[in-house]
């Protein structure tokens, strides 16, 4: 399951309040607060999107950087609790679930950044997570791309074949949208933010994948060149 450990540290049933983790060596639970790496220095950015994800240096002279990703609610229920979810079990939290597809995903030399660690702290009815993942070295969002204009035909081709190897796969990406294809510095493109999907036989969700992706393309570029993006990945998608 994890390629740095393969180890899952569960809590046991006499301390429910303790957190769950899948470990790569000597993690702590507190690694997984945002307020430990700022505390360190170690925050060298930050995503934009609703759980604010951290880039962080994991240990002085790392050659590698990860990404902390907080679990948050959106829509109306966030007026009730924006990190807390109902617990039905460990291994059907967000969390583990996310990490798990992750990985199994990675084995299958899919391009989905390398998973790192998860943890998941009991409430009582409820629980908080978080997930680390590897961060892509000097990759950026499609929709950077789309709004400097620099997503060249090719690249959007590759984007499309690469979806297509994520769906022969079956993966089923409920949010797949141009922030959530990444592009490295080799115009490679891949896929984040698993939370959620899933994998399934092949179906109608297929093409409701593309439609979501079609669909995002307007939010970053004009009616124009969003119409002629979606018709590159399509070419893509088809080949």
């Amino acid at each position: 399951m994890l390629h740095d450990a393969d180890i899952l540290c569960d809590a046991p049933e006499s301390h429910k309040n303790r957190p769950a983790l899948f470990c790569p060596g000597d993690l702590s639970p507190d690694t997984f607060s945002p307020g430990y790496w700022r505390a360190r220095g170690r925050v060298t950015g930050e995503a934009p999107g609703r759980g604010s994800s951290l880039f962080i240096t994991p240990y002085a002279g790392a050659a590698e950087q990860w990404v902390l990703r907080p679990y948050r609610r959106g829509g109306l229920i966030a007026r009730l609790s924006k990190a807390r979810y109902l617990w039905t079990g460990a291994e059907r939290t967000r969390a583990f679930r996310e990490i798990r597809l992750t990985a199994r995903l990675f084995s299958l030399g899919l391009p989905v950044p390398r998973p790192v660690a998860v943890c998941v702290t009991r409430h009582g009815l409820s629980y908080e997570a978080a997930l680390i993942t590897r961060r892509i070295a000097g990759a950026g969002a499609l929709a950077e791309r789309l709004q400097n204009d620099t997503a060249t035909p090719l690249l959007l081709e590759r984007v499309g074949r690469t979806i297509r190897r994520f769906h022969d796969a079956g993966l089923d990406h409920v949010d797949l949208n141009a922030r959530n294809i990444l592009v490295d510095a080799d115009d490679t493109p891949w896929l984040i933010d698993l939370d959620r999907c899933r994998l399934r036989a092949p179906g109608r969700w297929q093409k409701a994948n593309v439609a979501r992706l079609e669909r995002s393309l307007a939010k970053f570029a004009n009616p124009d060149a969003a119409a002629r993006a979606g018709e590159r990945i399509a070419a893509g998608y088809q080949a």
